[in-house]
């Protein structure tokens, strides 16, 4: 079988020391700060046997993450992007669907021709996190296409407790390609799904939600805030092609940040205006640039508002505590999409079509045209997702 597979030099950086298990297994929660010179390159492997509770899933759409694109850009030094965990060499992907062909001895809830997607965090279940109720930080997480091979590939291997049916789609994509499309954007909508209304605990219907850019992530969550009852929706972004995305899947309002600036307005001015001085209710940081826009979500919040942190980034940014407590407002961390029925919940709110993310689809390519996909997100910018079609 063809898959995808990133390879790259350990060499950790002089100021970042592993701890004696990452030297070990070069498996690293910071591979920003270990892995240098990373390579893309397509390879044959012999498809795998699915065994005890394994799946054995013919992949039929993967999307290209962000975090694939940074796993395989790098800075002057040569060091990869993606600051996350990462074990390689490895296939990477993680956002797909597919269908059963094969399962295990030991698999009861699926079987062969079931249409299927998954989570990409890869939770143990036992270990303090685990029982805690806190899957997406398990001690002993494994992460499909980081450092256990994902799903740009023919074939996926899966264990059966992170898998999820999508039939209750086809009925209102009413084609199986359709339904694919969108069972493959249910791993990125769960990330800001989880975000907003599981770690910042949500907002009231009629609340004003912001959303810093307008990339997969940006996009999902302006679409689950009109679906949750937001009366208003803005989206703030660098690239023209992606604010049009963003309006044709219904926000209320999207500006180019840049030019904002030229015209010597910031984009908390924008939010203020447009709220009538009240802020923010909720704001959804999916740009991975705190810096920038830290300083604008601080100074446009309601009291009481809450900001989801899902963008990532290396770096540290200041922040002015009085503000926080003046405004008796918080930041949310946030990372992953497992646990508290998040996948179960964006299946049937595509199934019943008050969320549809076909539109954040702006091309599909076969997996040998992966250099030609990969170069059109770093350098266009303008895509919001490609998809591999396979």
């Amino acid at each position: 079988m063809r898959a995808l597979l990133l390879e790259a030099d350990w060499s950790p950086r002089g100021d970042y020391k592993p701890t004696y298990k990452e030297e070990e297994t070069h498996k690293t929660p910071m591979g920003s700060r270990v892995w240098r010179n990373p390579k893309l390159k397509l390879v044959e492997k012999s498809k795998p046997k699915p065994k005890g509770k394994q799946l054995l899933i013919k992949v039929k759409a993967s999307g290209i993450c962000g975090s694939d694109v940074h796993m395989y850009e790098f800075d002057n030094e040569g060091y990869m992007l993606y600051p996350g965990l990462t074990k390689l060499p490895v296939v990477i992907g993680h956002e797909f669907s597919g269908v059963v062909e094969e399962v295990g001895g030991e698999v009861s809830m699926f079987k062969p021709g079931d249409p299927v997607t998954a989570e990409e965090m890869w939770w143990c279940g036992e270990c303090l996190y685990c029982r805690a109720g806190m899957p997406n930080h398990c001690e002993n997480l494994e992460e499909m296409g980081f450092s256990v091979d994902g799903s740009h590939a023919d074939y996926i291997l899966v264990p059966e407790k992170y898998v999820w049916n999508i039939s209750p789609i086809l009925d209102y994509a009413k084609s199986e390609d359709k339904m694919y499309v969108l069972g493959a954007t249910v791993e990125p909508v769960g990330v800001s799904y989880n975000a907003m209304f599981v770690r910042a605990g949500g907002f009231q219907p009629g609340s004003y939600v912001v959303v810093y850019g307008a990339g997969p992530i940006g996009l999902a969550a302006i679409a689950l805030a009109k679906a949750a009852g937001a009366s208003l929706t803005v989206v703030f972004d660098l690239v023209e092609n992606r604010l049009k995305v963003a309006r044709e899947m219904g926000v209320d309002y999207a500006f180019n940040i840049k030019k904002l600036y030229e015209e010597g307005v910031r984009p908390s001015d924008k939010v203020l205006e447009l709220t009538d001085g009240y802020g923010a209710d909720m704001q959804v940081e999916a740009a991975g640039n705190p810096s920038a826009t830290l300083p604008e979500m601080e100074r446009s919040l309601a009291v009481g508002g809450k900001i989801a942190w899902i963008g990532r980034a290396d770096k540290t940014a200041p922040i002015f505590i009085e503000r926080f407590q003046t405004r008796r407002a918080q930041i949310y961390g946030s990372q992953g999409h497992s646990g508290h029925m998040i996948f179960y919940n964006v299946i049937r709110l595509m199934a019943s079509g008050k969320l549809d993310t076909s539109k954040m689809v702006t091309a599909r390519f076969p997996l040998d045209r992966y250099e030609e996909a990969f170069n059109l997100l770093i350098k266009e910018k303008g895509h919001a997702k490609i998809q591999f079609k396979l």
